[in-house]
This record gives structure tokens, C-alpha cells and sequence, in this order.
């Protein structure tokens, strides 16, 4: 069974920090590029950062909204995945899911259930 469980998500004052983790299972992590979307209440859902798979070359990008701030990671030999979230202000409220695809171009094969963030002013 394929499973993707975000954690580590809370309640955080603005200019705080989090760091989120996606532990993967049921697939080989090693292959796939790994997202991080995040869903603010009444918008839509967005891609805020993507690492590629170690034979992709594990490039990372970034939407510009977090840029700077966010630090996307992965460590094969646990089949997690991190989100190092510095200098968070309000408008980084949102429900964070990590998912799986073969690479950071081009559709989605699995998604985690999501964690709630939220940056209080």
C-alpha cells in the first residue's frame, strides 16, 4: 500500500519556523520526485516546491511566494522527505500535502493526507 504522511505541521507565530516531513512507503522513493502543494481555505491548491529524484539530479524549485524562505530536502535512506519553513507570516496558512511523481514536470501519482499550518500575526 502506497503511503505518504506528512507531519510536523502546528500553530506558529509569525516570523517562527517549522519544518514538515513526508515519510513515504509502499514505493521506490529513490524514483520519484517529491512535491510539497499547499491549500489555503477558499483557494485553490498550489506547488510551492518540488525536488526531483537523485536520478533526476535532485534539483530543486520553488514557487517565488516562498523562495528564500523554504528549504526543500530528501534523505533516501529514510524515504522522507522535508520542508525547513523559515520566516513564516500569515498568508503561509494552509493545509501543506506532499506527493509523489515520476518528476517535478508533469502529473501527480500519489498525494499524502496533509497537515495544517498556521502562522498567527
Amino acid at each position: 500500500e502506497v503511503q505518504l504522511v506528512e507531519s510536523g505541521g502546528g500553530l506558529v507565530q509569525a516570523g517562527g519556523s517549522l519544518r514538515l516531513s513526508c515519510a513515504a512507503s509502499g514505493f521506490t522513493f529513490d524514483d520519484y520526485a517529491i512535491h510539497w502543494f499547499r491549500q489555503a481555505p477558499g483557494k485553490d491548491r498550489d506547488g510551492i516546491s518540488c525536488i526531483s529524484s537523485s536520478g533526476g539530479g535532485g534539483y530543486t524549485t520553488y514557487a517565488d511566494s516562498v523562495k528564500g524562505r523554504f528549504t526543500i530536502s530528501r534523505d533516501n535512506s529514510k524515504n522522507t522527505v522535508y520542508l525547513q519553513m523559515n520566516s513564516l507570516n500569515p498568508e503561509d496558512t494552509a493545509v501543506y500535502y506532499c506527493a509523489a511523481a515520476p518528476a517535478c514536470l508533469g502529473g501527480v501519482d500519489y498525494w499524502g493526507q496533509g497537515t495544517q499550518v498556521t502562522v498567527s500575526s
